[in-house]
């Protein structure tokens, strides 16, 4: 027998007098409420309830036990209450996890609208460049960039993740416009470490690094660090479209070998399954999908 069952007739039981008029409120025979008595007594190995042809009593141990019951079953209630409004619309806290440079700008300013369209509903935004558990850490959902692993999530496609390449004019004027990717070699490569170990560059579906590729002297797991390097005049950067798309509109930057760019990488929202997923995290999926969707 379910135990909660149990002590939910039990407590019927001294709240309505007898064991029939708990067994009714319950919609089950008297023997069948008088089983789950037992079966509380049994576990307990102590009686709970004096009967007697005219009355019913409670036990010593009855009355403490009635008194955690009431607790238990209330903190029970208000559990399903909790859980009731949470599938009923969306509230609560969603947790998100993002690459930076997409995260920061892109997601976090579409977010604020998200938030002013579902007033119950808090954001936990996290960002970083690593793949991380969604279950182990804790996450609701994530946005990814680069070919997705078999993790048993749902994976929805959003728009690909493009590039450009660019560098400043002053350095441009002081050591020239490299026009295929082999020139590159001669210049210096602001290298992103999320790429590869020694931040080397790959250009076009099927351009591969020369011999004599040199090692980026400037490297960082950031992109907006590597974008600054270059607006300071150092070297050539290749990133997000979207993070330098202000740059190139007001000729801070200067856009290169756009024929040999790397094709745009695949980029998918994940979250794990469930067979009723929660309003907030449905209500999400449907404004990121109608944001960045394909």
């Amino acid at each position: 027998m379910d135990r909660f069952d149990s002590m939910a007739v039990f407590v019927a039981t001294v709240d309505k007098g007898s064991l029939s008029a708990a067994a009714e409120a319950f919609g089950m025979s008297a023997p069948m409420a008088g089983k789950h008595i037992r079966h509380l007594e049994e576990r307990l190995g102590a009686r709970l309830l004096t009967r007697t042809t005219r009355r019913q009593s409670l036990t010593e141990i009855g009355q403490a036990y009635l008194e955690q019951c009431r607790q238990i079953l209330e903190q029970v209630r208000a559990a399903e209450s909790c859980t009731q409004a949470l599938r009923a619309s969306p509230r609560g806290k969603l947790r998100i996890n993002a690459p930076v440079t997409f995260g920061s700008l892109m997601l976090a300013p579409a977010l604020t609208h998200f938030l002013e369209q579902n007033p119950e509903v808090q954001v936990e935004l996290t960002l970083n460049d690593r793949v991380i558990d969604l279950v182990e850490e804790r996450v609701d959902v994530a946005i990814r960039i680069g070919a997705l692993a078999d993790s048993g999530l749902v994976a929805r496609p959003l728009k690909p993740y493009g590039v450009v390449i660019c560098a400043a004019p002053q350095y441009l004027q002081r050591h020239g416009t490299p026009r295929h990717p082999e020139d590159l070699v001669d210049h210096q490569c602001l290298g992103f470490t999320h790429w590869s170990r020694r931040g080397g560059w790959t250009l076009g579906r099927t351009d591969t690094p020369p011999r004599g590729w040199p090692v980026s002297r400037f490297q960082s797991n950031n992109g907006l660090a590597l974008r600054m390097a270059a607006l300071e005049g150092f070297g050539i950067v290749m990133q997000s479209s979207a993070m330098l798309a202000g740059d190139l509109a007001a000729g801070r930057l200067v856009e290169l070998l756009s024929e040999h760019l790397p094709p745009p990488l695949p980029m998918h929202l994940i979250y794990p399954k469930d067979r009723q997923p929660v309003p907030k995290l449905s209500r999400f999926v449907e404004f990121v999908l109608a944001r960045f969707g394909v």
